[in-house]
């Protein structure tokens, strides 16, 4: 076997095999050496360690491991003369801010197409739903929230201030009779967003609710922990009547 792309070495990965060497788990040790890993495996050897040494150890036990094609970058540290460790790792790439736009019709896009057909959500059938538009009030609250989550390192439909989503809503100049809102973390990409979201009956509900007109999509990079990605969906009907909110968290770490 033979993998398409060559490993390219990673300072912050030898860092992470040097505090595997001295016991700290896998996913810490990537964290204290700065580097966010989509997912990432780590091979000890002992004993004789030449090139050859070596080569025929990682053929024989984890050939089909290493040539998995989405692993990039490869960090190493010999502790004395007999044990080599290795961390083989695919790196994490948060979406990009200036994305954000193109994100937000991506999750519409595959948000609208989910209604587009008939769906159970848990024990509850929906009937198609008409396509929402995007609202640029309603992702200012989305993107509010997204950003409270990632700098506050919570995960709640209250925000730090203790706001619901209608408020949030209607602080960003949403004139609402209908307000819902999913929220999800730990996810990377929109596509696994919304199916995350499509996977649980709640978060489904809402994305099949016909009341629902428009909507608005944010995510936010957690300070901390770049791998932690904080994403709300907000759901509106812009008229005057009041109705209840409908609320839906899900979580990804």
């Amino acid at each position: 076997m033979r993998a398409p792309v060559p490993l390219t070495e990673s300072r912050k990965l030898d860092e992470a095999a040097r505090l595997l060497a001295r016991g700290v788990p896998l996913e810490r040790a990537q964290l204290r050496a700065g580097y966010g890993a989509r997912r990432s495996l780590w091979i000890e050897i002992s004993g004789p360690r030449s090139d050859a040494a070596v080569e025929r150890m990682v053929s024989r036990r984890f050939c089909s491991l290493l040539a998995d094609p989405r692993l990039r970058q490869i960090g190493a540290w010999p502790q004395g003369a007999r044990h080599l460790w290795i961390v083989v790792a695919q790196p994490f790439i948060p979406p990009r801010r200036q994305s954000a736009g193109a994100i937000s019709r991506r999750v519409l896009a595959l948000t609208n197409q989910a209604r587009a057909r008939a769906r159970d959500c848990g024990s509850r059938r929906f009937p198609p739903a008409p396509p929402l538009s995007l609202s640029a009030a309603l992702a200012r609250a989305a993107r509010t929230h997204s950003q409270d989550m990632a700098r506050h390192d919570f995960f709640s439909h209250t925000g730090s201030d203790g706001s619901s989503p209608a408020e949030r809503a209607a602080r960003a100049g949403y004139r609402w009779s209908m307000v819902g809102e999913n929220i999800a973390s730990g996810v990377a990409t929109a596509r696994k967003a919304v199916a995350d979201w499509l996977a649980s009956p709640e978060h489904c509900a809402n994305i099949m609710t016909a009341g629902f007109r428009q909507m608005g999509i944010a995510f936010a990079v957690g300070r901390s922990n770049p791998q932690l990605i904080d994403w709300t969906e907000d759901f509106g009907r812009p008229l005057s009547r009041r109705r209840p909110g409908r609320h839906a968290a899900a979580r990804r770490r």
